[in-house]
Formats: structure tokens, sequence, C-alpha cells
């Protein structure tokens, strides 16, 4: 399935960097939009943070690098980092194959996601302000 064919999960919040965040209590999974992933093309390499790592809201936290160019991945929001995408090291295209399960980046302990959520947008917004 490729990315434009996929659909959003219930509850998916964008930042307009391209990154999503869906809460599960206090941890909020993280990815890349379908969108922002289609701008990238094939995606060869990503570079994840180390398990414990702290990151505020829009720090960079990943770098990713497609056949068009590299590009710097934020943080949505603030937390520490519980647990990556192992899988991603060895296979960077599953970002490319399925943006919502498969192809998350990292999985985030944030206590602050209702503060922290404020300005991003729901999927619908997101795709309307990106001209999906």
């Amino acid at each position: 399935m490729s990315t434009s064919e996929s659909r959003a999960p219930e509850g998916i919040l964008c930042s307009r960097t391209h990154e999503w965040a869906l809460e599960d209590g206090n941890t909020v999974i993280i990815g890349l939009t379908d969108y922002g992933v289609e701008e990238l093309g094939e995606i060869v390499f990503v570079e994840l943070p180390e398990v414990g790592s702290e990151f505020t809201k829009n720090e960079v936290f990943a770098t990713i690098e497609s056949v068009k160019a590299a590009s710097e991945i934020y943080m949505p929001v603030s937390g520490k980092i519980i647990e990556v995408n192992e899988e991603l090291i060895n296979s960077p295209e599953l970002i490319n194959e399925d943006v919502w399960e498969k192809g998350w980046l990292v999985k985030v302990e944030c206590d602050t996601f209702q503060e922290d959520s404020l300005g991003l947008l729901e999927y619908e917004d997101y795709k309307e302000e990106a001209a999906i």
C-alpha cells in the first residue's frame, strides 16, 4: 500500500513540518506524515535517537535521507524517548510503505501532551493546509 492510499488513524495530530503524533495514554507515537514522505521521495537512511534521550517540542530528534535530500525531523511534543522503531535502521523503506503503522519513528513518554499539542493540526486540517 502506498502512503497516498493509506488512511490516517483517528486522533492523529500533525505539525506544519510534516510530523504526526498519536497520543496513547502518556505515550505519544511519532512519525512522518504521508504528504511529508511523498515530498521526500524514496527514503534510504534513518538516524533515530537513543532510548532515554529527552527532547523539547520543535527540537530536531532524527535525520532522514531520501534519494532527493537529507531532512531534519522535529519533535512535535516534549518528552523522553522510550522506544525507537529499530526495523527502520535496516529497512528505512518501511516509512514509504506505511507511514502510520510500520513506519512510525519513536515513542515518547509525554506528560505535557495537552499543552504541547496546541498548534498541531487535525489531519483533515493539515491536508488542506498542505494542499494534498
